[in-house]
């Protein structure tokens, strides 16, 4: 579609930006920003983070409009398992979150930039204690660790059983490298590819590599419910669909995701609406008895009169739009 045509388009439908406060620093933001849209086939999410440039942030942006006019692929299951998300956050109050959910995996945040392997260690100790000897636990470095840094994190922390650890090297390379380390040291803990999957424009590198045991999936990021499909299909390997820290409307679009999955071994990243002080809806997409069930979301009426970002920032993000929706008229030019 031509640009004209595309910020025609766009440009018609209804949208309004939010900015909604975090219950606890996570991935080193205190407020989450984005903007909601809703098109002919329901409401969608664009919530690129706003380091991200115009070529990043068009991915998430294709995701968007899957969901405002396409919809999603027909489901073949209708709830979906998830994880309790444990932030970077001292022993007693990883304890108090996984004790406070139904969840029976958490997902413990580690590596976190002013702490130290010590404090991890500490913090999935007070969560293996939680969620007791059948709980499933595993963590995620966000890429922070080298090699060498993953290896001694990694034998650190696997007296506590984990299921596997997210990117824990930046990588594709080191993950590689690390996987093989673990293997000849009888180290028996999963790798799970994430950013090395959603950000390096080259998934299949993960594969080629024997880089991950696992992918983790995440719907905007990489450009929508019917790309995720193509890309867990080409990479053959096991999905954890996660969430990029959405409102309840961009969970929707994870859950589309994990429910057209032909299969789902393993819990998903979906319950992180828990980790904000407000929602789009009364209803919000949140765990009851360890899952979630799939439905679409509409964000209530005073949504935008209680969340809705201010002037500035509502500009912000239409200047961010306008370039996207060029780059995405012409994906040959360079983001300006």
């Amino acid at each position: 579609m031509p640009d004209d045509q595309l910020v025609g388009a766009v440009g018609s439908l209804p949208r309004w930006v939010y900015s909604i406060g975090l219950r606890t620093r996570f991935r080193g933001l205190t407020r989450r920003e984005g903007m909601l849209l809703r098109g002919p086939a329901g409401w969608g999410e664009w919530s690129p983070f706003v380091e991200y440039d115009a070529r990043e942030s068009a991915n998430w942006f294709a995701a968007t409009l899957e969901a405002c006019f396409e919809g999603f692929p027909a489901a073949v299951r209708t709830v979906i398992p998830v994880n309790v998300t444990v932030p970077a956050v001292a022993p007693e109050a990883a304890q108090r979150i996984v004790s406070a959910s139904a969840c029976r995996t958490a997902k413990v945040k580690v590596a976190e930039q002013g702490q130290t392997l010590d404090d991890d260690i500490n913090r999935v100790a007070a969560v293996r204690q939680a969620i007791g000897r059948d709980g499933t636990v595993r963590v995620d470095a966000n890429g922070a660790w080298s090699v060498e840094q993953g290896l001694q994190a990694v034998r650190a922390l696997s007296r506590f059983d984990l299921e596997y650890v997210e990117q824990p090297c930046r990588t594709v390379e080191e993950l590689a490298e690390l996987r093989r380390l673990l293997a000849r040291q009888h180290l028996d803990v999963a790798i799970a590819a994430d950013e090395s999957i959603r950000r390096t424009g080259d998934p299949q590198r993960v594969r080629e590599l024997a880089a991950a045991d696992i992918a983790v999936l995440k719907v905007q990021p990489l450009g929508g419910v019917r790309r995720c499909l193509e890309v867990a299909e080409q990479l053959g390997l096991p999905v954890v669909v996660s969430s990029a820290l959405e409102t309840s409307v961009g969970i929707s679009m994870g859950l589309a995701l994990a429910a057209a999955l032909p299969e789902l071994p393993f819990a998903c990243g979906l319950n992180t609406v828990r980790l904000f002080d407000a929602d789009v809806t009364d209803d919000p997409l949140v765990e009851s008895g360890g899952v979630i069930r799939v439905r679409s979301v509409t964000p209530e009426s005073d949504a935008e009169q209680r969340l809705a970002a201010d002037e500035q920032t509502a500009q912000r993000w239409d200047a961010r739009l306008l370039e996207v929706c060029h780059l995405a008229g012409h994906p040959d030019r360079k983001p300006t």
